[in-house]
């Protein structure tokens, strides 16, 4: 069993906590790092968590293997060195950074200190698109030409925080909070990016934001690629990979659509995950040296890289930036 310190209990830490605690033999929140204690103590309490006030505490602490940050993305990169540097495999949430090279820094510390690092991806472990991943990667539609995806939902709406508007900490619309995930599975799939062309277009300002984020993108493999979010709509996920022999579509987390030529569109449906606890799970596996960890150092650094660029051109109305 890895034990494990939160590090922020917002709403998303707190969902982090939920997925495993109680559910997993492989991963314990055993401390949480909070700067509000008496806010979460309720939460604390139910869920058998020692709060401290500072990420040191937990640093100089033996009996924690790792930590999970759920911080605001401007912190990551030093929280993760703090970490590396005392010894603690790190899982953090994404955006990993805002960044290419502080993503760089941040996976050299790991890798220097000999710890894990996990990113808070969870998309890409949904059951239907771990099996588009996989038909992909056997050669099932032939060579892959083109991928489209949408992720868009009406979270920043209905539980708007002030960072969700922010600049600093939540450019491009709804990239930071959906967009990212697609950009993590057109990586697995296609690998890294080189070009992007983005267009944000915003019709109503926070705190009920209403915008849309479309990008084009060319692949470094050649791979031409097509991805859209919108803030303030029911929530939907869709990603479609087009190749020579065929085209698969996932649609949500359980259902995906493979057509062929002269064949009827072969529909699969699977059984549902806790996606969260799936990646959770997986990077306990890796910082216990029982498995590498699914998401390489180098997805993660190609995955920022594109999210930067795409920052960049949305900023730049629409303006085509290299990678």
């Amino acid at each position: 069993m890895i034990n494990a310190a939160i590090v922020g209990l917002g709403r998303w830490g707190q969902t982090l906590v939920n997925a495993v605690q109680g559910k997993s033999d492989k991963l314990c929140f055993i401390h949480a790092v909070s700067r509000d204690p008496a806010r979460v103590r309720e939460f604390t309490a139910q869920h058998g968590l020692e709060t401290v006030g500072t990420l040191d505490a937990v640093l100089g602490d033996p009996a924690i293997d790792t930590v999970v940050l759920a911080t605001p993305h401007s912190l990551h990169l030093e929280q993760i060195v703090a970490a590396a540097r005392a010894g603690k495999a790190v899982f953090c949430e994404k955006p990993l950074s805002l960044t290419k090279a502080d993503a760089l820094r941040a996976t050299e510390a790991c890798r220097d200190a000999g710890v894990v690092l996990g990113v808070g991806t969870d998309k890409r472990f949904f059951p239907a698109m771990d099996a588009l991943a996989r038909l992909v990667a056997d050669g099932e539609l032939g060579r892959v030409l083109h991928l489209e995806g949408n992720f868009s939902n009406e979270v920043s709406a209905r539980m708007f925080s002030p960072w969700r508007d922010s600049p600093n900490e939540s450019p491009a619309g709804g990239l930071t909070g959906t967009g990212i995930h697609l950009l993590d599975s057109f990586v697995r799939i296609a690998g890294p990016v080189r070009h992007v062309h983005a267009q944000l277009l915003a019709h109503r300002p926070a705190p009920d934001p209403l915008d849309t984020l479309s990008v084009l993108l060319e692949f470094e493999s050649g791979i031409s690629g097509m991805l859209g979010v919108v803030r303030s709509t029911p929530a939907y996920w869709r990603v479609h990979v087009f190749g020579c022999d065929g085209s698969a579509e996932a649609l949500g987390r359980t259902e995906l659509v493979v057509r062929k030529s002269g064949r009827e569109p072969k529909r699969r449906t699977f059984a549902p995950a806790d996606s969260v606890r799936v990646n959770l799970e997986a990077f306990a596996d890796a910082a216990a040296g029982r498995a590498p960890y699914p998401i390489s150092p180098r997805e993660i650094v190609d995955v920022v890289a594109a999210f930067e660029a795409i920052v960049k051109s949305a900023g730049d109305r629409g303006r085509s930036i290299k990678v």
